[in-house]
C-alpha cells in the first residue's frame, strides 16, 4: 500500500517528530498551512491504511507512525526497479548514477558504500 503525495508530506512531519499532536503537525508545515480538517482527514486515512495509530490523552488524540521510514521507502525503491527496470537492480544503478549528474566526490562517496558492502558479501 502507498501513500499519497500528501500523505507522505504528513508521515514525513510524524518520522520526524516520533510523536505528534493536531497543534503540532499543523505548526510543521510551512505557509500556507492546510487546514485542521485536511490534516485529519489525511490521519483518518493514514491510520485506516495502518500506517499510523494515536494514543487517546483524554479529548486529544497523539499520532505516531507504524511504519519505519527506511521500510517504507525501501519498497518504494523496490517497486521502482521492478516496475520500471526490469527488476535489474543494475539497469537501476546505472541510471541513477548517469542521469543524477553526481559529482566527482559523490561517486566516490557511492564507490566506497558498494566496497563496503561487497566486502560484507
Amino acid at each position: 500500500m502507498q501513500l499519497s503525495k500528501s500523505e507522505e508530506e504528513l508521515m514525513n512531519i510524524l518520522w520526524r517528530r516520533k510523536k505528534a499532536f493536531m497543534k503540532d503537525l499543523l505548526e510543521a508545515y510551512p505557509e500556507p498551512k492546510p487546514a485542521t480538517t485536511t490534516v485529519a482527514t489525511l490521519l483518518k486515512r493514514m491510520t485506516d491504511k495502518g500506517f499510523v495509530a494515536y494514543q487517546s490523552l483524554g479529548r486529544l488524540r497523539e499520532y505516531y507512525p507504524l511504519v519505519k521510514k527506511k521500510d517504507y521507502f525501501s519498497k518504494h525503491v523496490n517497486g521502482l526497479i521492478k516496475n520500471f527496470f526490469n527488476d535489474s537492480p543494475g539497469q537501476f544503478a546505472s541510471f541513477f548514477t548517469q542521469e543524477t549528474d553526481l559529482s566527482k566526490t559523490e561517486l566516490e562517496e557511492l564507490k566506497k558504500l558498494i566496497d563496503n558492502e561487497l566486502k560484507k558479501k
